[in-house]
């Protein structure tokens, strides 16, 4: 593995924060990363420690408040051992267990580092974490159940709605807000209350933003990073939010250095597919020149309709959720099919095309000759497309046709590596096409580039390719030939969300970080799923559901659409 590395999500220490309540308005960033953990925490009564900053932050920044809650209790807790931090963050926690909101926030937060050392091992974070659910405070001090009902009410009335910036410049901190508020509707609202917190003004207005820039893009984009920069390519996200947060956490927000391109299926076969599809849309808007986002073949109006999200959004909106739904489509067709990366990286999300011949019909003497696209060729002559055939291709359609004119978008999307020599119909999907390493060696060559990166197959469809590594890592190099390589990503790790059978693939996610000065040499980043994710139900019938995107049912989907 060329310079892979692994991460871990656990709600123990690297999860993002959750959304402010009452008293954590501000809080986006950690404790201050110039608090010395180890003699702060241990000297009593020192207001700039950070167990004073986390009380402050939980006594609504009223410090008579944060010290009636905390009076340090004459303990020496130690963060330099793990049992007095283990002590430390019981005590905080049936203290913050007396004001609303502030436990989850405490559990999921940017702690400092002693303490996410501390909570690394995730299975000894959880069974902490269930001793802490047991933790009783003294009688005289225990509320109610009423009164914890109300406090939990209180909670849903003091997270505000998100707003659109009155300049409608998003910046940094209206993102991080978006993230935080995703975060905490997820496990503390039902998912029918998700508008109360985006009403739909603010959705209409994001998706219009975004979707105007995305329609002025090129099928294939050119992204051209300078020599102080890196590019982060991501792959199928399906729905999994807070896997998406802990990513954007782990390799950093987009920045001026820092670009990411997105290789499409943000949505469907996780229950958060909405939220992860305006997290990216904020992050395009923010950052247009920086965050690049490429479409899958799950943003379609047939995969939306089977594996979840049409009902997902349905649920989450109620009786706007058609307007929401037709919105989010309409933003799907804008989205670009493939990028080129300094040059020598190709990115798409299923993979390679196949060449669309140019026909010239006679016109009578005087009149320009026309050109249209042929359709009459069979499997034995399928031919590699080109970046100028790419180019041209119609992309703005709800479900790119299996048959006709307008086929490349298809191949883009659903197409699939092969060990087989040669080109050829990938009749396990009924769509797109199978690609042999001669292939990859053709492209790469042909248009001087050194890599391709595609995405489009999780573990449950890769266990059953035979001649294929598995998705354990979360990602695959599947040709390795004279000109360069061709790579799956997968960033879904314990895919998927819903499964039928009892026995989990537990596979990692991964993202991939392209450096100068050449760009061409990919660093790997595996990481594992965030645990626990909030429980919800399934937004499809995933028991008896066809496995993910191996084939289309081409009688429930639309009438093809012809080019003009």
């Amino acid at each position: 593995m060329d310079g892979s590395t692994t991460g871990r999500g656990d709600s123990g220490g690297n999860a993002t924060a959750d959304t402010p309540s009452q008293g954590n308005q501000g809080l986006t960033t950690p404790c201050p990363p110039n608090v010395s953990t180890t003699t702060e925490a241990t000297t009593k009564g020192r207001k700039r420690s950070w167990v004073w900053e986390h009380f402050t932050m939980v006594g609504g920044g009223d410090s008579k408040k944060a010290r009636a809650a905390c009076k340090y209790c004459g303990t020496d807790y130690a963060a330099t051992s793990a049992n007095g931090t283990k002590n430390l963050i019981a005590h905080i926690i049936k203290q913050c267990k007396k004001y609303p909101n502030s436990i989850d926030w405490l559990r999921s937060s940017s702690t400092p580092i002693s303490l996410q050392k501390a909570l690394e091992d995730v299975e000894e974070f959880e069974k902490l974490d269930s001793e802490l659910g047991e933790l009783t405070i003294a009688d005289e001090e225990n509320p109610s159940t009423s009164l914890v009902k109300q406090q939990k009410q209180q909670q849903r009335q003091e997270v505000p709605a998100l707003t659109w910036p009155e300049n409608s410049e998003l910046d940094l901190n209206w993102i991080e807000n978006l993230i935080l508020t995703f975060d905490w509707s997820s496990k503390n609202l039902p998912p029918s209350e998700f508008q109360s917190v985006l009403p739909v003004q603010v959705f209409d207005t994001l998706i219009l933003t975004a979707s105007m820039i995305l329609h002025e893009e090129p099928n294939c984009l050119k992204i051209d990073p300078d020599k102080s920069s890196t590019v982060v390519v991501v792959g199928d996200i399906h729905g999994q939010m807070h896997d998406l947060i802990f990513l954007l956490k782990q390799a950093g927000l987009p920045s001026q250095n820092r670009f990411f391109v997105f290789n499409g299926n943000y949505v469907n076969h996780g229950a958060w597919g909405l939220e992860t599809f305006l997290l990216l849309l904020a992050c395009k808007v923010f950052m247009p020149d920086r965050v690049f986002l490429l479409r899958g073949n799950h943003e379609s109006k047939y995969c939306t309709s089977v594996y979840g999200f049409e009902k997902e959004v349905l649920t989450k909106y109620g009786d706007k959720g058609e307007h929401v739904y037709q919105k989010c489509l309409g933003c799907f067709e804008g989205l670009p099919l493939a990028s080129i990366i300094a040059g020598c990286v190709f990115t798409a999300h299923g993979g390679l095309f196949r060449s669309i011949p140019l026909t010239q019909s006679k016109t009578s003497k005087g009149k320009k000759k026309s050109r249209k696209l042929s359709s009459n060729f069979e499997p034995e002559s399928l031919s590699l497309g080109s970046l100028e055939e790419l180019s041209r291709a119609r992309r703005f359609v709800l479900d790119p046709p299996v048959e006709g004119l307008n086929l490349i978008p298809g191949d883009v999307l659903w197409s699939d590596p092969s060990m087989t020599l040669g080109l050829s119909l990938n009749k396990e999907r009924n769509i797109g096409l199978l690609w042999g390493p001669d292939c990859t060696e053709d492209f790469l060559k042909k248009f001087n580039l050194k890599l391709i990166i595609r995405s489009h197959e999780g573990p449950d469809v890769r266990e059953k390719r035979t001649g294929f590594g598995g998705m354990d890592e979360g990602y695959t190099i599947d040709h390795v030939v004279e000109s360069g390589k061709l790579i799956t990503v997968f960033s879904a790790p314990d895919y998927p969300q819903f499964q039928a059978t009892e026995e989990r693939y537990k596979n990692k996610g991964a993202y991939i970080v392209l450096e100068p000065l050449n760009f061409d040499n990919p660093k790997f980043y595996s990481f594992e799923a965030v645990a626990p994710r909030p429980q919800v139900n399934p937004y499809y019938d995933h028991v008896n559901v066809i496995d993910s995107n191996k084939e289309l049912d081409l009688a429930s989907m639309d009438p093809i659409e012809e080019l003009p």
